[in-house]
This record gives structure tokens, C-alpha cells and sequence, in this order.
């Protein structure tokens, strides 16, 4: 059913914006609030980290635990639908990058440097290091939004996903830095596995020696953030250097995740065969 799932959401992505809909985080940001604003959880984070992630996670595997009797488990597919469409990223980063380009393309770079702190949550010293971080940029959204959430829906299935998603919102949202920093301890626990083997489908979508080297020295870096192994991954594996070509390399490594989003689906669907 894993593989069901992932073509209707990659449908449903193309007619509509259906994730738009469904990615609605007023609910998780207001028991967030009440749960920093609760004076016997106040200065311990780990229990506040406790209910924020585990209440939904119980309550999700108790509706997969009612609904699997039901109907054959058909009544599951539509579950696993809205519950993988809400563990997306949130936004698009074309879209984001979109003023960043015609900044550049037009040779504004003072333009492009307020576009990219403003959309992009970005700055550099000089024009290639901005380029560069508007690559890394582009590289982070598709592996948290997509990739990450992609590879533990279908190794564990809706509740890891939605576990992935809920860390990223606390370490954005989160107001106590105690839970900030617990959530993003965790989430960085989360990324490991995904960061590594999206190194490994990158090298073979695109350049493999070069991005097998990074794959090779960041292996059993336990340090290493994704942030850092995805960036500098996607730019060996499309020759997309810093201080080599201009903002054409952001359409190139757009085509190389692309690539490699069609390989992973590739090697789900023949696991699923094999298996």
C-alpha cells in the first residue's frame, strides 16, 4: 500500500492544492502554546516534548489500529493519504526562490541579496557564497520536505512521518529553547538514515564520483548536519560548485533532485515487487 500512497499524493499534488488544504498547523501551534504556558510543565522540556510529540502519535496509531479490521484495511489508504500530505514541507521552494532569480537574472544583486534574506532566510558576504547558500537552500527544503518524510513513511510507515514532521514544526515554532533543542536533537537523530541514502541516490543520479566522495566522508559523522551533508552532496553530484555558473545551477540541481525522486519511487516499486 506504500507505494499506493505515494503515487495518489504525487497526484493530488499535480491536480490540486491539496496539500495547501490539508497542511493546516493552527491546531499543533495552539497546544504548543498551552503546553509553554502550563506552569507544571515549565523548565522541563523533555515532558513537554513528551505530549507535543507523543499525543498525536498515540492518537494516530489508535485510529490505524481501530481502521485495519475494517473494510479489509481499505478504510487505511485514506489515512495514510492525509496523514503523508501533512508530513510534507511546508511551501514551495520554487516558488521562494522565484524573486531571488529575477534579481539575479536582471544583475540587481543588491535586489538579490534583500530577496533571499527576506524568502529564503539567507545572507552572505559576496555574491558566490549568496548562490551558493540559495543552492543549499533548495537542497534543504527538498530533502526535509520531501525525501526525509518519503523514506520513513515507507520504512515505517504514517506515524514516522508524522513524528518527522511534528520535530521540524517544534524546532521552528517552539518558543522555549530547551524544547527547541531537544526537538532538534531528535530530528537530527531522524535524518541519519534519509540524509545518507539521499546522498547515495544523488550520486547516482548525477555525478557519482564526486558526490561518493561526500557520501564516503560523512558516512559515520554522527556530527554531520543534513543541512550540510545535503548541500554539499547536491552540488558535487551536479557539478554545481561554489563559484562555478550562475543561477542556471539552481534549475540544474532542480532536475538532478527530480531524477532522483524518480529513483527512489523506482526502487520502492521494485522492492515492493521483490519482497
Amino acid at each position: 500500500m506504500s507505494f499506493l500512497v505515494l503515487l495518489l499524493v504525487v497526484l493530488l499534488e499535480r491536480i490540486g492544492h491539496w496539500r495547501e488544504r490539508v497542511q493546516q498547523d493552527g491546531p499543533l501551534r495552539a497546544a504548543l502554546a498551552r503546553v509553554e504556558a502550563e506552569p507544571r510543565l515549565a523548565g522541563h522540556p523533555l515532558w513537554q516534548l513528551a505530549v507535543l510529540l507523543g499525543m498525536p502519535l498515540l492518537l494516530l496509531g489508535l485510529l490505524l489500529w481501530m481502521l485495519a479490521p475494517l473494510a479489509y484495511g481499505i478504510l487505511l489508504l485514506p489515512v495514510h493519504v492525509l496523514v503523508l500530505l501533512w508530513s510534507l514541507g511546508r511551501g514551495d521552494p520554487q516558488l521562494s526562490l522565484a524573486p531571488f532569480r529575477d534579481s539575479w537574472l536582471r544583475g540587481d544583486v543588491e535586489a538579490a541579496y534583500l530577496d533571499a534574506r527576506r524568502d529564503l532566510g539567507v545572507q552572505a558576504e559576496d555574491a558566490p557564497k549568496l548562490l551558493a547558500e540559495a543552492q543549499g537552500f533548495l537542497l534543504w527544503q527538498a530533502y526535509q520536505g520531501f525525501f526525509a518524510v518519503v523514506i520513513w513513511y515507507a520504512v515505517l510507515g504514517p506515524l514516522a512521518a508524522l513524528a518527522y514532521r511534528l520535530l521540524a514544526l517544534l524546532v521552528e515554532h517552539a518558543g522555549d529553547a530547551g524544547l527547541r533543542r531537544w526537538a532538534a536533537r531528535l530530528r537530527h537523530g531522524l535524518d541519519w538514515l534519509p540524509a545518507r541514502l539521499l546522498v547515495l541516490s544523488l550520486a547516482l543520479a548525477g555525478n557519482f564520483v564526486a558526490a561518493n566522495r561526500v557520501f564516503w566522508a560523512y558516512l559515520f559523522d554522527l556530527r554531520a548536519s543534513a543541512t550540510q551533508l545535503g548541500a554539499e552532496a547536491g552540488r558535487a553530484a551536479a557539478d554545481a560548485l561554489p563559484g562555478r555558473g550562475g543561477v542556471e545551477t539552481l534549475d540544474e540541481l532542480w532536475q538532478l533532485l527530480r531524477r532522483t525522486g524518480l529513483l527512489w519511487y523506482s526502487a520502492l516499486a521494485l522492492a515492493i515487487l521483490l519482497l
